[in-house]
Formats: C-alpha cells, sequence, structure tokens
C-alpha cells in the first residue's frame, strides 16, 4: 500500500466515524421531537457538510479565503467539539437508562427528556472545555545530573497550533506566562503552526521579541507538513526559531538534537529523521531529543538523556485520551526508559475543537540543575501523569554517549 493510499484509507475511516457520531445525533433529535422529513433532511445535509467542512478549509485557505477559512474554521470545529462531546454523554444517559429499566430503579426517562438532558450536560461540558482551552498550567520537571556545569531554565511549548483558530490574543497570553518564567532556552517540539498559515503573518514578530539567552529551537511536527514545509519553516525562521531537521547544536555540555515528523514522507517530502546518524558518536554530555511524536527508537535508548515530545494532547477530549493510548503507549509525563527519560507534553494549543476536557494544556518548565555525585534525579509536578515522586537511579555509563 503507497503513503498516499494508506492516508486516504485512513482519512476515509476517520470522516465515516465523524459522520457516524453526528448521526447519532440526528436520530436522537428525531426521536426526541418527531422531525419532519424537511427538518430531518437537512439536518442530514448539514452532517455531510461538517464532516468534509476540514478538506473544505484546507483547499480554501490554499486560495486565499483567509476570511472565510477563520469563520468556517470556528463553526466547522466548534460543531465537532460539540458532537463529540454529545455522542459519548448521550451515550452514557442511554446507558444509565437502560441500567434503571433492567434494575426498575428510578423515573424512566422520555426519548425527549434524554436528548434534553443529554444537550444541556454537554453545553455545560463545552463551556468548561473552552474555558480550559484557553488556561495552560505550568508543568515543572526538575532534573539533577552531573553532566552539566551550571543550572539551566528550559521552556517547552508543543503542539500551539497557530493558525485560524489560535490568533494573537491566545498567543500574547501564551508568551507572557513564558517571559514569567524567565528560560535560558525556548523549544519547540512541533506543530507550532496549524494548516491555515495565512494568518500568521502578524505572530511571527511576537514569538520573535522572545530573546532567551541560549536560543530558540524548534522540530518539524505534522502540521508543518500540512501548512507546507517551506512556508511553516519560513515562519519559524521570521519568529526567530532555529529548526532541526536531522541535525544537532552544542551549547556548552548540552546537546539539543531534533528530527523530522515522518508525515512528511507520507506526503512525498523529503524528511530528515534518521536518528541513528544524528546520535551516534554525540559527545559526552546532557543530550536532549527532541522528536514531535512520542515514539521511542529502541536502538535510540541510553543515546539520549532526555526525549521531549508531543502530538497526542493527552486525547484533548475525554475520553479520546483513553483511544490515543492504544497508538501511542507511552503515558502523557514523564516515563522512565533504559538510559533516560520521554517527556510527552499535552501541548499548549488545541487542534480543531477549540476544547480541552480532563486535558488541560500545558506549558513546561524543566530546569536542568549539576550535581556532584553521579546521580540522575528528577521530580515532576503532575502525580498523575508525570509519577511526581522523586527518582534516583545510578547515572550509568550507557548515559554517556560516545
Amino acid at each position: 500500500m503507497t503513503n498516499r493510499l494508506r492516508i486516504t484509507v485512513v482519512l476515509t475511516v476517520l470522516f465515516l466515524l465523524y459522520a457516524g457520531i453526528q448521526l447519532y445525533a440526528v436520530a436522537k433529535a428525531q426521536a426526541a421531537f418527531a422531525l419532519p422529513g424537511p427538518v430531518a433532511a437537512g439536518l442530514v445535509v448539514w452532517v455531510g457538510l461538517m464532516t468534509v467542512l476540514p478538506l473544505l478549509l484546507w483547499r480554501l485557505e490554499r486560495r486565499g479565503g483567509h476570511r472565510l477559512v477563520v469563520t468556517g474554521a470556528w463553526v466547522g470545529y466548534s460543531w465537532m467539539g460539540f458532537a463529540f462531546l454529545f455522542f459519548w454523554i448521550a451515550l452514557g444517559v442511554d446507558l444509565l437508562a437502560l441500567a434503571a429499566r433492567l434494575w426498575e430503579a428510578g423515573p424512566r426517562l422520555t426519548p425527549r427528556q434524554s436528548f434534553l438532558l443529554a444537550n444541556t450536560l454537554t453545553l455545560g461540558v463545552a463551556g468548561y472545555g473552552f474555558a480550559a482551552a484557553r488556561r495552560p498550567r505550568i508543568e515543572r520537571v526538575t532534573l539533577t545530573t552531573p553532566k552539566l556545569p551550571e543550572p539551566l531554565r528550559i521552556v517547552l511549548l508543543s503542539d500551539v497550533h497557530l493558525g485560524a483558530m489560535l490568533g494573537r490574543r491566545r498567543l500574547r497570553r501564551i508568551l507572557a506566562r513564558v517571559r514569567e518564567l524567565d528560560p535560558d532556552l525556548l523549544l519547540s517540539a512541533g506543530d507550532l503552526v496549524d494548516g491555515q498559515t495565512d494568518r500568521l503573518n502578524g505572530l511571527a514578530p511576537q514569538l520573535a521579541e522572545l530573546a532567551p539567552r541560549l536560543g530558540k529551537f524548534a522540530v518539524t511536527g505534522n502540521h508543518e507538513f500540512f501548512a507546507g514545509i517551506e512556508r511553516a519553516l519560513d515562519f519559524h525562521a521570521r519568529a526567530g526559531f532555529t529548526v532541526l531537521r536531522g541535525t544537532a547544536v552544542e551549547i556548552g555540555a548540552l546537546t539539543i538534537a531534533g528530527v523530522d515528523d515522518p508525515t512528511g514522507a507520507m506526503l512525498g517530502v523529503a524528511v530528515h529523521r534518521d536518528e541513528h546518524a544524528l546520535l551516534a558518536g554525540r559527545r559526552p554530555g546532557f543530550t536532549i531529543l527532541l522528536k514531535h511524536q512520542p515514539v521511542v527508537d529502541p536502538w535510540a535508548a541510553g543515546r539520549f538523556d532526555l526525549q521531549l515530545s508531543g502530538h497526542v494532547h493527552h486525547g484533548q477530549i475525554f475520553p479520546f485520551g483513553l483511544l490515543v493510548r492504544l497508538s501511542y503507549p507511552m503515558a502523557t509525563g514523564l516515563t522512565r526508559l533504559a538510559g533516560g527519560w520521554l517527556y510527552v507534553s499535552r501541548g499548549t494549543g488545541t487542534w480543531g475543537p477549540p476544547l480541552r476536557v480532563l486535558a488541560p494544556p500545558e506549558i513546561t518548565l524543566i530546569e536542568l540543575r549539576p550535581a556532584q555525585v553521579e546521580t540522575l534525579s528528577i521530580a515532576a509536578s503532575n502525580p498523575a501523569e508525570t509519577n511526581r515522586e522523586k527518582f534516583t537511579q545510578p547515572c550509568s555509563t550507557k548515559m554517556v554517549l560516545a
């Protein structure tokens, strides 16, 4: 199966699932209100339009229809978030009603009552999710290592998704939080931009004003390729980021290496993701590997000290986090590896629906502290996702790069 055919199959399955979720809502409305034929047909047409709208917006944006893209994105993706939430909530209401009937407990809900209850709950959860998406949490990770002679403060952003849905105001608030943390180094783990690049022109200067003393570095995510890799790279350059595409930089005893996201290869674009060539023969010191997707190359284990990734958004809208774990089994937050660690960010922005439910956005502060003894200890601030308890492990020779 070719890459293009594989993408077509995956997108077809996803669109069919999305259409099915929406048709479930239409069926619930029909059962509740006995809708007239024209109204029911109109809803089916709406479902069809909303299902293909992401593709229509992508094509329209490439033809310069910026204002229409922004309006369509807010309508279409807000509807997507509402449809996802309604599906799970209405399904839960139906299951509870079924259990009540089986056990003959509690009053029975009519189809209309069930529909109205699910809608009310969905509106409440959607409002919470909309507000939560705009309040990134500061997650703190502290590493103590003998491989560095001086302390460093690193801020990690991931999956900001600048574009039609996230513009100047949101970026201004994010950067204000970053400035408060006063980092020595700013890193982006990919998807800094979204597919709608027309809206990025006024955003690069905001990012360019942020100038940590050791610089800003990034890697590509899948959306950099969706947006058009040349335009995405141009935006990164104007924003002051050095994009690591199968390359590494050395800052004193610190090495930062980065690889491209494999999505580019699936789209027929040349990518640079050879971790073997990148990490083989690295000098002793503390090595950070920037890689958008939280997948660890078994060969690379022990050849870096910390891999920083994103991509999964922790599902963004519960319970999609449970489904994400099927494709990406590494937990969000901190995971111990052989000879190193993996940190997976929940992401700073949102893709698609402007909501986050039980998956709050984050800005990550990573503090690297020098140690006099050969130990590596890590403490993180989120017990549920990053194992808050303090780890102390011998710093074996496997963690020193040849």
